[in-house]
């Protein structure tokens, strides 16, 4: 059997009885740990980046910035392109994978949701992750919400407070709730 965390990668149901479950616990807890300590006082670009690379697993490149307060609930399935700008406030609830290729700006406030609930009643308490890819160039408006499973295409906008339920084309606004297409970007 697989480890917990490559289940969960995956996208399996994590169920709160399974053997490896206070793994996850203890992984949340790391994480609210980090981002405790980085929302709790001031840090420079570079000591964020550094936290955020031990809560990632992987070094982030010194052209990508993200502003405080920054929530996750995981934070080892993050991963940061080069100059990225994520801005205040912002949710990454990355148990299903976040990827933030190069240059993606995102807004305050927004929140990129990889996990869901099953629909069964007798499994509503379980988790599963579907992985969010927001690819180079998109920009995330203020307040707007991914949800599990979307892709946002290139040099895409989704509007401020938008919620995406469906993948975005390349090149393409965004708006509303749920959110479709408004129009195409001039290449």
């Amino acid at each position: 059997m697989k480890d917990i965390f490559d289940r969960m990668y995956a996208g399996a149901l994590i169920r709160t009885d399974d053997p490896d479950y206070p793994k996850v616990g203890d992984a949340i807890e790391r994480a609210f740990r980090i981002t405790g300590e980085l929302n709790s006082a001031f840090h420079t670009d570079d000591q964020v980046r550094d936290r955020l690379s031990e809560l990632t697993g992987r070094r982030i490149d010194g052209s990508t910035r993200v502003k405080l307060p920054f929530y996750t609930d995981f934070g080892q399935f993050i991963r940061f392109g080069k100059n990225v700008f994520v801005n205040y406030g912002c949710g990454f609830m990355d148990r299903g994978g976040i990827t933030l290729d190069d240059d993606v700006l995102i807004g305050p406030r927004v929140n990129l949701i990889t996990e869901n609930h099953a629909l069964e009643p007798e499994e509503r308490a379980y988790v599963y992750g579907r992985p969010i890819r927001i690819r180079r160039g998109a920009w995330i408006g203020a307040a707007a919400t991914v949800l599990p499973g979307v892709t946002i295409g290139e040099y895409a906008v989704v509007a401020a407070g938008a919620v995406v339920t469906r993948d975005v084309p390349d090149r393409t606004i965004v708006a509303g709730v749920p959110a479709r297409p408004v129009r195409k970007i001039d290449e």
